[in-house]
């Protein structure tokens, strides 16, 4: 089967999972901002992992310090262009991107899907740059990081707004983008063996602005800094283990 079409149904089964979490919301519906900030942490964990093992150290491997550098750098400018360009509002920095008039609900849709492009980026650039066992690897800790951040989302729009099935359907639909990215990430890639440690970095440097930038913050807003923390190492260690143990 061709890497791009395999790159690409593997970035939208990672995005689906999101679902799983959402669906959560019709279950659960009282939690503590501990247990949230501490989920969203795990999920921060689980990206930091992803970048450094999954993304870094084999963009390293392949192309070299200065290459690796160059394309975490073109990653975190990339992302930081669409926070300017794409209008969406986040729950502690506020409205972001140009001055539009929109529904607070697309605006905090797409605040997420903004997140979510450089996961379906990662996974996308995992399969056709590295190997089919790698590219599992990263399909599955994001799907992981998904279910938690679907579960933490929709939880979070339900406390919000008391409604169930739009918080569902709020924190569903933010998976639409990654096959997207998952798609454009394994097709660059695939044009020639001189891009994969470029790709590879490239999306590095996204997961590791948006981890840094605005999902690190979020769960330290609300004080509980101790149970975001001990999330993200959480996090970090099992991405870090599946790495280690099945790669």
């Amino acid at each position: 089967m061709n890497i791009i079409l395999i790159g690409t149904l593997a970035s939208l089964a990672a995005g689906l999972a999101t679902i799983i979490g959402a669906l959560s919301v019709f279950f659960v519906r009282r939690v503590s901002d501990k247990f949230l900030d501490a989920a969203m942490g795990f999920a921060a964990g689980v990206m930091l992992s992803v970048t450094f093992f999954g993304l870094i150290a084999p963009a390293i491997r392949v192309g070299g310090i200065w290459r690796t550098a160059l394309g975490i750098s073109l990653g975190a400018v990339f992302l930081m262009f669409m926070e300017k360009a794409i209008p969406h509002i986040h729950r502690v920095t506020g409205m972001k991107g140009p001055a539009i008039r929109l529904n607070k609900i697309w605006l905090f849709i797409l605040a997420i899907t903004i997140h979510n492009f450089p996961e379906g980026l990662t996974v996308g650039v995992g399969f056709a740059g590295n190997s089919i066992p790698a590219g599992i690897v990263l399909a599955v800790g994001i799907g992981i990081q998904n279910i938690v951040e679907g579960l933490a989302v929709a939880l979070s729009f339900f406390r919000a707004t008391n409604k169930m099935t739009k918080a569902f359907l709020v924190a569903s639909f933010t998976c639409v983008v990654e096959p997207i990215g998952g798609l454009l990430g394994a097709s660059i890639v695939c044009l020639g063996k001189f891009l994969v440690p470029y790709g590879m970095a490239f999306a590095a440097g996204a997961m590791l602005f948006v981890t840094v930038e605005e999902l690190i913050p979020e769960t330290h807003s609300r004080g509980n800094v101790r149970e975001s923390t001990i999330g993200i190492i959480f996090g970090f260690i099992v991405m870090m283990v599946l790495e280690n143990i099945v790669v």
